[in-house]
């Protein structure tokens, strides 16, 4: 994503990639960081991540958990609780309701000005 988009339209979209990833595995915020990147969420800053994180944790979606590592300090780990993954399959059926209503839009737009 090298384009600037919305910051507001953006937090609310990663904040349903942060569940998505996390229903993959256990992950720290660098780690979910790199994980956006290689889907194309390119140059997403620290400073936007982790206060989303601090979010979902508050509202009980995700939960952190410090855990050692060989790099260093301890590492705050996160996964989804049940809430969370409740949350996340919300997310994808919201997520594709808005993308069809969206593609259906473009599309008669399309063929309007054609």
């Amino acid at each position: 994503m090298t384009n600037k988009i919305d910051s507001q339209m953006l937090k609310g979209i990663l904040y349903g990639c942060i569940l998505l990833l996390l229903s993959k595995k256990e992950m720290y915020g660098y780690m979910i960081s790199e994980e956006l990147d290689i889907y194309g969420f390119k140059n997403i800053s620290k400073g936007t991540i982790y206060p989303l994180l601090l979010s979902l944790e508050k509202k009980g979606l995700i939960i952190g958990d410090l855990k050692p590592s060989i790099y260093g300090p301890r590492r705050k780990y996160y996964s989804l609780t049940e809430k969370g993954i409740k949350e996340k399959q919300e997310f994808f059926k919201e997520w594709n309701q808005l993308n069809s209503c969206l593609t259906n839009l473009i599309k008669g737009v399309d063929e309007y000005e054609n």
